[in-house]
């Protein structure tokens, strides 16, 4: 399924902020920020199992989704981003690598699929980007359409935990998108949206800041 918008969000941005810097977007997860080891952690953290559908929230470039892809085959497995533009280099990705993923057009706060819909959403380094209203707007799309039981697992940047994380961490904190997370916040919000068994199960450290690997439960008595 394709979900066209009817108009583009302003509050949208890009994956580097700016248009202009998207074809640096995988050298700079590449070099700077050492996605091969997160994202690898990512997959497993998954535990995916036969036949399950699976989402990538913000899929960027779809480095992440076509790993999930290759990881299990037989997965249904779905990559939704707001930019038509790294979707177009997702889409050359998966060709090339010779997997078949669903490439959608829509945005994470107004996501064009069923409630209960997949078993499994994960988010690498999109909420940074979400505003405060924006995120719990997310959270509860991404609620709605996960079956009851299923997971949310989102890699983003989280709570400093040493000196060299609060410096690194410094520039990206005037960011009023990622200073709430810095702030810790995202694991209170994921409660109040209604998600159970929260579990900050591993962190990275980056030049740009901590990035905490977090998992969430909807619960089994959530209606679709």
């Amino acid at each position: 399924m394709v979900a066209l918008m009817s108009q583009k969000s302003e509050r949208y941005l890009p994956a580097l902020r700016f248009r202009w810097l998207t074809p640096l977007y995988d050298p700079v997860l590449r070099w700077g920020m050492r996605e091969s080891g997160f994202k690898h952690h990512l997959v497993e953290q998954l535990v995916l199992r036969p036949g399950m559908s699976v989402m990538d929230l913000g899929c960027g470039t779809g480095t992440l989704t076509i790993m999930i892809k290759q990881c299990r085959p037989d997965a249904e497995v779905y990559g939704i981003d707001g930019d038509s533009q790294v979707l177009a280099i997702a889409s050359e990705k998966a060709v090339e690598t010779g997997v078949t993923v669903q490439w959608d057009l829509g945005l994470a706060y107004d996501l064009p699929y069923r409630e209960g819909s997949f078993d499994r959403v994960v988010s690498s380094l999109v909420f940074h980007h979400l505003t405060m209203p924006d995120k719990r707007r997310t959270l509860a799309e991404v609620f709605r359409v996960l079956r009851p039981g299923g997971e949310l697992h989102i890699l983003d940047f989280g709570k400093p935990y040493n000196l060299y994380t609060r410096l690194a961490a410094s520039v990206i904190r005037h960011f009023e998108e990622t200073a709430a997370q810095l702030d810790g916040q995202l694991p209170g919000m994921l409660a109040s949206s209604g998600f159970i068994n929260l579990d900050e199960i591993r962190h990275f450290t980056t030049i740009f800041g901590p990035l905490a690997a977090l998992r969430a439960v909807k619960p089994t008595g959530a209606g679709q």
